[in-house]
């Protein structure tokens, strides 16, 4: 659960800041009159994802077990490959993410209300996309361990809802974040749980037939760890680990996190690049 509430609080949050800044920016630039054109655009956001969460659950269903595991083993690498690119794009973008978008709005302004709801929809629609994927991923491996499959949404839905609850109070000032320590630590954490979803989905492409090596397994905790126990479920909440693992999928796990974590940290410590300057504002009551 923590995992998945680690995926919501950081995707939600991304997505809730990239709304607090562009609604700012259009109310400090008195334009106002474009504010529905970004709540469109978040609004078709979140039934996208919501669409494609339903498309991942419910599609599936009537094939046989190999093409489900199939299916399931490749949109979990789909998944792990997007959360990737997440984690290596805010360490690269996060101190320059507000003039970015300032200048996005200026363009889109330029071009109409219709180009808001795009950029609001993508800007917002990106991180539902990656979220609903990896949700849905994290929620096929519980089912596979035999495991609560509600927990992983519950856990995914409370990190959404605090992160809406930290943008509204940095917004009005109430809350202080070091947003980039905060990107950096969640990030860290997050390479080692998307290594643990990339071995669910090698496990699945095993399972389908795809992959060999079903039946040689690395190691075989359960005997001595309770799968339902407080240990095992800190080792799969922290590490993504579970008791029982193949050889493929320890060495995969091991081949993922060495070198993304060795290029993340590297990216950490790079000097951020500054941010293009942005059009200047609309005086007020200026339409576009």
């Amino acid at each position: 659960m923590f995992a998945n509430y680690l995926i919501g609080l950081r995707e939600g949050l991304e997505a809730s800041l990239v709304v607090v800044i562009l609604v700012a920016y259009l109310v400090k630039s008195g334009r106002r009159h474009l504010l529905p054109a970004i709540w469109a655009g978040v609004a078709a956001a979140v039934a996208i994802s919501l669409g494609f969460g339903a498309l991942l659950t419910f599609g599936p269903k009537g094939l046989t077990f190999e093409a489900q595991e199939a299916i399931g083993g490749g949109l979990s690498i789909v998944a792990v490959a997007f959360v990737t690119w997440m984690i290596f794009w805010m360490a690269r973008t996060a101190p320059t993410l507000s003039g970015e978008l300032r200048g996005s709005v200026d363009r889109a302004a330029e071009a109409g209300r219709g180009a808001l709801v795009v950029v609001a929809m993508l800007a917002v629609g990106r991180e539902g996309l990656e979220t609903a994927l990896f949700l849905w991923a994290a929620t096929k491996a519980a089912a596979r361990d035999n495991a609560s499959t509600t927990a992983p949404l519950l856990g995914g839905l409370l990190g959404i809802l605090t992160a809406i609850l930290i943008a509204y109070l940095v917004n009005r000032g109430v809350l202080k974040l070091d947003l980039g320590r905060f990107f950096t630590w969640t990030g860290g954490l997050l390479i080692f749980i998307a290594a643990g979803v990339l071995a669910y989905g090698v496990h699945d492409l095993q399972e389908a037939r795809i992959l060999p090596g079903l039946h040689d397994q690395a190691f075989d905790l359960s005997g001595v760890l309770d799968p339902n126990g407080v240990p095992a479920a800190l080792l799969k909440g922290f590490f993504n680990i579970s008791p029982v693992m193949t050889r493929l999928e320890v060495g995969v796990w091991i081949a993922y996190v060495v070198p993304v974590l060795f290029f993340f940290l590297r990216q950490i410590r790079r000097p951020a690049t500054p941010a293009p300057a942005a059009a200047p504002a609309h005086a007020e009551g200026t339409r576009p």
